[in-house]
C-alpha cells in the first residue's frame, strides 16, 4: 500500500476510536443518572413502607395494651373474689374455735369447782385422820404402859432382849450360810484341784535332793591337813581371804568343813581345796592362782546351767544375762531344796496345769522358771526376792503377765490373772511335796508355837495343839463361851489370822472341838 493510504486509514481508525470513547462516556453518564433516579425511587418506596409498618405496629401495640389491661383487670377481680372467699372461710373457722374454747373453759370451770369441793372433803378427812392418829397414839402409850407394868420390863429392856434374840438368830443363819458356801466351794475346788494336781504330779518325775549350808572335803591324812593349814596358818588364812568362807579344821578325822551362807562362794572354796589337794603344791601364790581358775570355772558352770535350764524346759527367747542369773540358782537352796531344780519343777508343773486349764502353756512355763529369779541376787540387792525378781523381769522387758506372776506367787499382791494363780499353785506343790524341803529345828518349833499363840489369843479358846508337823492346829473351845453356830465363824477368823501373820509351806487346817459334859450323882 501507499503511505498516504496508510496514513488515511490510521487517521480514520483514530477518529473512530475517539468517537467510540466519547460515546462510551456519554452512555456511562446517562447510566449513572438513571441509576440515581432508580435508587431515589426505591428509597422513597422503602420509606413509605416503613411508615406504613410503623403505623401498623403502633396500632398493634395499642390493641395489645388494651387487651393486657383487660386481662389484668379480670385477674385482679378473680384474686379479689378468691381472697374474700378464703377470708370468709377463716372467719368461720375462727368462730368455730372460739366456740370450742368457750366450751372447754366452761368444762374446766366445772372441774375446778369439783376439785375444790373434793379438797374440802379431803381436808376434813385428814383432820379426822389426824384426830384418830392422835387417839391411836394415846391408846398405844396406854397399852405400852400396861405392857411394861404386866411384863415388868421397860421398852428399852424389851428392845435389848429382842435384838439379842435377833443376834443369835443371825449368828445361826450366818454360820449356816458360811458352812454351806465353804462346803460347796471346797467340794468343787478340792475335786478340780485334786484332778489337776494329780495329773500334773503324775506327769512330772523329780529327784528328792536335800542340800546343806556346809560342805565337807575329805582329807587323806593329818599330815595333809597340816599342809593345808600351813606355817602359822598362813595357807588357811589365804584361802579364807580369797574365797570369803570359813574353813573349820577341828578334830574331825580326815575331813575339813567349809561353812558359808553363800553357796557360790562355798562351791568355789570346795573346788579350790580339792584341786590344791590333788596338785599337792599348797602355798599362798598357788592358792591365789587356783582360786582364780576355779572362779572362772564356776562362772562358766553358772552360764551353762542357765542355758541348760532353758533348753530342758524348752523356753526360748530368755535374755543371755537372765540365763546367767538363772544359772546362779544352781548353787542356792531354800529350806534345803535346790532353787534351780525347784524353778524347773515349777515351770513343768505350771505348763501342765496351764494345759489342763486352757491357759497359754509356754507363758506359764516361762513364768514358773523365772518366779524365784530374785533369789539369785538377794544378797547383793536390798529387798525381798519377790521385789528383786520383779525388778529383774522389768529390766529385761518381760511381759506384764510374767511380771505379775512373779510378784504374786507368794501372795505379796493379789493374783489377778489365771497365770499368776497357776504359778503360785505350782510353787506350793513343788515346795510341799515330801522330801522337797527341810526346816531347822528352831524355826520348826517357833512356827508351831506361833500357831498355838494365835489360837490361844481368842477368849473362847481353852487350849490348842499344833499337830501333823504344823499342817493342822486342833483348838479346844469352852462350851460356855461359844455356841455351835459361832464355831464356824471362829475357825474362819483363826485361819485368816494365820494367813496374815505367818509364812508356811502348804496349808494349815484349823480344827475346832467343842465338848459339853453333864455330871450328876444318884443318891
Amino acid at each position: 500500500m501507499e503511505p498516504i493510504t496508510i496514513i488515511l486509514t490510521a487517521g480514520i481508525a483514530i477518529c473512530g476510536i475517539v468517537a467510540a470513547v466519547v460515546c462510551y462516556k456519554l452512555a456511562f453518564k446517562k447510566g449513572i443518572e438513571f441509576r440515581k433516579k432508580e435508587a431515589l425511587t426505591e428509597a422513597n418506596s422503602a420509606e413509605a413502607k416503613a411508615k406504613t409498618i410503623l403505623a401498623d405496629a403502633q396500632k398493634s401495640a395499642e390493641t395489645a395494651k388494651k387487651e393486657a389491661l383487660l386481662a389484668a383487670k379480670d385477674e385482679s377481680h378473680k384474686l379479689r373474689q378468691e381472697t374474700e372467699r378464703e377470708l370468709k372461710e377463716r372467719r368461720g373457722e375462727i368462730n368455730r374455735m372460739e366456740r370450742r374454747l368457750a366450751q372447754k373453759e366452761e368444762t374446766i370451770d366445772r372441774k375446778t369447782e369439783n376439785i375444790e369441793k373434793k379438797e374440802d372433803v379431803i381436808a376434813e378427812k385428814i383432820a379426822a385422820a389426824d384426830e384418830r392418829f392422835a387417839e391411836a397414839g394415846r391408846l398405844k402409850d396406854t397399852q405400852m404402859a400396861q405392857l411394861e407394868r404386866v411384863a415388868n420390863l421397860t421398852t428399852e429392856q424389851a428392845k435389848a432382849e429382842l435384838l439379842s434374840a435377833l443376834d443369835l438368830e443371825l449368828d445361826h443363819e450366818k454360820a449356816q450360810r458360811i458352812s454351806i458356801i465353804e462346803t460347796n466351794v471346797k467340794d468343787v475346788a478340792n475335786e478340780k484341784a485334786k484332778e489337776y494336781i494329780s495329773l500334773a504330779i503324775n506327769r512330772l518325775a523329780s529327784d528328792y535332793v536335800t542340800e546343806y549350808a556346809v560342805s565337807s572335803v575329805p582329807i587323806a591324812s593329818d599330815e595333809l591337813k597340816g599342809r593345808i593349814i600351813g606355817r602359822e596358818g598362813r595357807n588357811i588364812r589365804t584361802l579364807e581371804q580369797l574365797t570369803g568362807v570359813d574353813f573349820i579344821v577341828d578334830d574331825t578325822p580326815e575331813a575339813i568343813t567349809i561353812s558359808c551362807h553363800d553357796p557360790v562362794r562355798r562351791e568355789i572354796a570346795r573346788r579350790s581345796l580339792e584341786k590344791l589337794i590333788t596338785d599337792g603344791r599348797i602355798h599362798p601364790a598357788r592358792i591365789e592362782e587356783t582360786v582364780e581358775k576355779v572362779r572362772a570355772e564356776v562362772d562358766n558352770i553358772i552360764k551353762a546351767e542357765g542355758e541348760k535350764a532353758c533348753l530342758e524346759t524348752k523356753i526360748p527367747g530368755i535374755h543371755p544375762e537372765m540365763q546367767r542369773i538363772l544359772g546362779r540358782l544352781k548353787f542356792r537352796t531354800s529350806y534345803g531344796q535346790n532353787v534351780l531344780n525347784h524353778s524347773m519343777e515349777v515351770a513343768y508343773l505350771s505348763g501342765l496345769l496351764a494345759a489342763e486349764l486352757g491357759v497359754d502353756q509356754q507363758k506359764a512355763k516361762r513364768a514358773g522358771l523365772l518366779h524365784d529369779i530374785g533369789k539369785a541376787l538377794n544378797h547383793e540387792i536390798e529387798g525381798s526376792h519377790v521385789a528383786i525378781g520383779v525388778e529383774v523381769a522389768k529390766k529385761f522387758k518381760e511381759s506384764p503377765d510374767i511380771i505379775h506372776a512373779i510378784e504374786a506367787h507368794h501372795g505379796d499382791v493379789e493374783a489377778k490373772t489365771a497365770l499368776a494363780c497357776i504359778v503360785a499353785a505350782a510353787d506350793a506343790i513343788s515346795a510341799a511335796r515330801p522330801g522337797a524341803r527341810r526346816e531347822d529345828m528352831e524355826a520348826y518349833i517357833a512356827r508351831l508355837k506361833k500357831l498355838e499363840e494365835i489360837a490361844n489369843a481368842y477368849p473362847e479358846v481353852e487350849k490348842s495343839f499344833a499337830i501333823q508337823a504344823g499342817r493342822e492346829i486342833r483348838v479346844i473351845v469352852s462350851p460356855q463361851k461359844i455356841t455351835d453356830d459361832k464355831m464356824q465363824i471362829l475357825a474362819h477368823d483363826i485361819a485368816q489370822k494365820i494367813e496374815a501373820e505367818m509364812q508356811y509351806p502348804g496349808q494349815v487346817k484349823v480344827n475346832l472341838i467343842r465338848e459339853s459334859r453333864a455330871q450328876d450323882i444318884a443318891k
